[in-house]
């Protein structure tokens, strides 16, 4: 019977959780602070009753169902798999906590390109807070440190192959592999990984993200679309190589 009450209740916390994320990745990237709820689209305010139920913009006439109706079903759903297959040293409302700032980073990349320094900057509290309860104090700073200096060496190559590449090309190269936001995640997710599960993680991170780019690359040129430097957003493959160090392993 506890059971049973306790995946209620998480499947409460994950609706409002995905509520949450909706609203955050819809107005941070916009506004930089809390306001009103907006339309994804026009950015026109929405009224709470219309946003909740997902109703069409009444400026632009979108639809409103689509990513806010994936994020309010499957988050629920990610926080009951998190309670039914326990891992890691935490507890499950730490791992909870740590799986809702990921989709919010992941959200926000995928549709604005987008890694926010006040995001960050909450990862970093919680990576600081859990990291340590995981790794104690040292290793977790070390691997925080890890993390930004290996992603800002990456950083720095993928700017200079860019310029290289350019004046080669006799054309500036505006987009780069990685931005900086991607250095200061990175940092974070050195954090709760601590030192050297950072290093492990990148590796998976670089991994995915390469597979992935290929297949991707892959599709485009099979469907005559594919343009050189088109932007990928990169923080969900630095989420991924973390989540399968927290929350794959025992």
């Amino acid at each position: 019977m506890r059971f049973e009450l306790n995946i209620i209740l998480i499947t409460l916390a994950g609706g409002l959780a995905g509520f949450c994320l909706n609203y955050l990745a819809d107005v941070l990237p916009v506004y930089r602070r809390f306001t009103h709820s907006i339309c994804q689209d026009c950015h026109e305010p929405i009224g709470w009753k219309d946003y909740i139920l997902f109703h069409a913009c009444p400026y632009c006439g979108r639809q409103q169902w689509l990513r806010r109706g994936l994020i309010a079903a499957i988050t629920p759903l990610l926080l009951v798999a998190l309670y039914i297959f326990p891992s890691g040293r935490l507890t499950f409302w730490e791992n909870a906590v740590i799986l809702v700032f990921f989709l919010l980073v992941a959200i926000i990349d995928i549709e604005h390109r987008l890694i926010m320094h006040p995001v960050s900057l909450a990862g970093a509290v919680i990576g600081l807070v859990l990291g340590t309860r995981m790794h104690g104090i040292f290793p977790t700073l070390i691997g925080g440190a890890a993390g930004f200096l290996m992603m800002f060496v990456l950083y720095y190559l993928g700017g200079l192959f860019a310029k290289v590449l350019g004046k080669a090309r006799g054309e500036e190269i505006e987009e780069i592999p990685l931005g900086f936001g991607d250095v200061n995640l990175s940092g974070v997710l050195g954090l709760l990984l601590g030192w050297p599960g950072i290093a492990a993680g990148l590796f998976f991170a670089i991994l995915a993200g390469g597979v992935f780019s290929g297949g991707y690359i892959l599709v485009l040129k099979l469907l005559r679309r594919y343009q050189p430097f088109s932007a990928i957003p990169y923080a969900p493959f630095l989420l991924l190589g973390t989540a399968i160090l927290l929350f794959a392993t025992k």
